[in-house]
């Protein structure tokens, strides 16, 4: 019941809500990154949600366009602005999913959508994130976020793929807020982002 129906319609009405009330943060943030990235304030990218089905994530964008001799993208600590780094150090990048929530590809609380081509990396057992929707927040988020390892943040997203309750997501939405806050877990070790992951 919670899981199919109650959940869904209360990531339609929170995250429209949110949208609302965060408006003039979202603006002035939008207008700021207008002028520090020259007009490029938006970033695009397709991740997998449920069952592994490919949809268009939207964020703020928070690192520059950069690439070696060969056309591959620099590192994130060599792309990361310095602008870029204040946004992302609040979380403020991540404002913009609540339109992914609002449209129905996100939930507020689910594994975090990682990147297409992990598809293949995941193992039976780490596959079972893609059982739930992927989330703005989720249980590895507030036990680590990007300071824990891949293989326990995956098990922290099989549990909640498990465990999935309202008791449980009102609990992770709480630590998040704290640890957006305190701001916790927001690099990994050494990385200013998580580092790739290669199964």
């Amino acid at each position: 019941m919670y899981r199919h129906f109650l959940k869904p319609l209360s990531d339609f009405f929170i995250s429209f809500f949110l949208l609302i009330i965060l408006s003039p943060i979202i603006l002035i943030i939008v207008i700021f990154l207008f002028f520090v990235n020259n007009g490029k304030v938006f970033f695009f990218q397709q991740r997998p949600g449920l069952d592994a089905k490919p949809f268009k994530i939207v964020k703020l964008k928070t690192m520059r366009d950069a690439f070696d001799q060969e056309g591959i993208p620099l590192s994130d600590e060599l792309r990361l602005t310095k602008a870029g780094r204040v946004v992302r150090s609040a979380s403020l990048d991540e404002l913009l999913q609540l339109v992914n929530v609002l449209k129905g590809d996100m939930s507020l609380v689910g594994p975090r959508p990682l990147l297409m081509q992990y598809l293949s990396r995941y193992s039976t057992e780490q596959a079972k994130r893609h059982n739930v929707k992927p989330g703005i927040t989720g249980w590895a988020q507030v036990n680590g976020r990007n300071a824990i390892g891949w293989e326990q943040k995956f098990k922290y997203d099989v549990e909640y793929v498990e465990k999935q309750s309202f008791v449980l997501d009102i609990k992770i939405l709480w630590m998040t807020f704290i640890n957006v806050i305190q701001r916790k877990g927001i690099s990994a070790d050494g990385h200013v982002t998580m580092e790739e992951f290669k199964g």
